[in-house]
């Protein structure tokens, strides 16, 4: 109390460290939610095979692309012979591409999903105006597209979309469905983009006759893992792999996704949590200067309390629960701070609508408030034993 500026400051720059700590753990809560939210579309009984590069372990379709290498050999007959496997109760084949939309005066780089039919019933496609593409669409290769609903505001503003025609290369598509929105898709605006049949992507706007993956509904999800063996199996018969790393494909259950992806995510955030660790080391160390400094200031009050029957456990338990009060209360308005600016990241995060969640749990509250007290008790121990350790008889000769 008689040092008062030099206190708080001391106790703000371990606030800090803290409040870093509780945003931290807090962003990684609301990453993984809002990453996780994304994959709650699909079906949890699913499989997703996608092309990759052999010898490349686990890259999936997307990352062969984006380092230049476009793999041709998923071809829409080997999506028949996965079709025929004894446990598939459903799927659809999927390839990408970007293309410019015109309506009237209005045009617009689109990023196109080419899905087929059944991506309708095995993900969460609701709409509000309109209906999915049907199966004999695609199979009749169907000229015929669904907007998302940012997209359909962008082109067509508050009048109808459906029925009318969006030109992608000259080819006219008629609009038959206007999605819902999807809540800010993360990592790619959802509400943006648009969808066709698949056959009709590769044919009229490819002009491919290879897919970039798959997505496979089971009928047994007790079997799902049998399933995805047959369809390893299958694929490395089709293909001639005998060496399974030399594969140009990859299959994985959405169990195993939800699982990898949570695992990254987790290092993500302790990678972070480490980081401010460094923080709070800076302010351990502002609080063994100070405890150095209150020490030397305090000889005579420590001599005379030695000269008057105090014993030396009592002096070190004196500086020790100094130094643990001080860092206590920096961790409760480090954890108040924290609290305060995760809560400004949500609000901000849903205001760009992202499917962000605010999560300060117990349990990361519990662990800023015993790092702290640890912290105290750490880098206050040695000063706290220099104090115990003075001559009572030199430390009251000082003035």
């Amino acid at each position: 109390m008689h040092q008062k500026g030099r206190t708080i400051l001391t106790i703000i720059a371990l606030s800090i460290g803290i409040a870093l700590l509780i945003v931290m753990l807090a962003a990684g809560q609301g990453l993984k939610g809002l990453v996780m939210s994304q994959l709650d579309i699909y079906n949890p009984n699913t499989i997703d095979i996608e092309v990759k590069v052999p010898g490349k372990g686990s890259v999936s379709s997307a990352s062969a692309m984006a380092t230049g290498n476009n793999i041709t050999t998923f071809k829409n007959k080997d999506v028949d012979a996965i079709a025929k496997l004894p446990n598939v109760k459903s799927l659809f084949a999927f390839v990408t591409g970007q293309e410019v939309f015109k309506y009237k005066d209005a045009n617009q780089t689109v990023i196109i999903y080419g899905y087929g039919a059944g991506a309708a019933d095995m993900q969460k496609l609701d709409m509000t105006s309109g209906r999915f593409y049907t199966r004999d669409e695609e199979d009749g290769l169907a000229e015929v597209v669904v907007l998302g609903s940012k997209l359909k505001e962008n082109l067509f503003g508050d009048q109808e979309a459906v029925g009318q025609n969006v030109y992608v290369k000259g080819i006219p598509f008629r609009v038959v469905g206007v999605l819902k929105s999807q809540g800010g898709g993360g990592f790619m605006d959802m509400d943006s983009i648009s969808y066709i049949p698949a056959e009709t992507m590769q044919k009229k706007i490819l002009g491919t006759d290879y897919v970039m993956g798959a997505l496979v509904e089971v009928i047994d999800p007790n079997k799902i893992n049998d399933t995805k063996a047959d369809m390893q199996y299958l694929m490395e018969e089709r293909h001639n792999i005998t060496d399974p790393d030399k594969d140009d494909f990859q299959i994985t259950t959405m169990a195993e996704a939800r699982d990898m992806i949570n695992t990254i995510l987790n290092g993500i955030t302790l990678l972070l949590v480490a980081l401010t660790f460094i923080s709070l080391i800076v302010g351990g160390v502002g609080i063994t200067n100070i405890m150095y400094v209150s020490v030397i200031e305090r000889t005579f009050e420590i001599g005379l309390r030695r000269a008057v029957g105090a014993k030396r456990q009592d002096i070190l338990l004196q500086f020790l629960s100094e130094s643990v009060i001080l860092t206590f209360i920096g961790g409760v308005f480090g954890i108040l701070v924290g609290s305060l600016i995760a809560f400004l990241i949500y609000y901000v995060a849903v205001s760009f609508g992202l499917a962000w969640t605010f999560s300060v749990s117990l349990s990361s509250i519990v662990l800023s408030l015993a790092f702290s007290s640890v912290l105290g008790l750490g880098f206050g121990v040695f000063p706290a034993r220099k104090a115990a350790e003075l001559d009572p008889i030199t430390a009251l000769k000082r003035d």
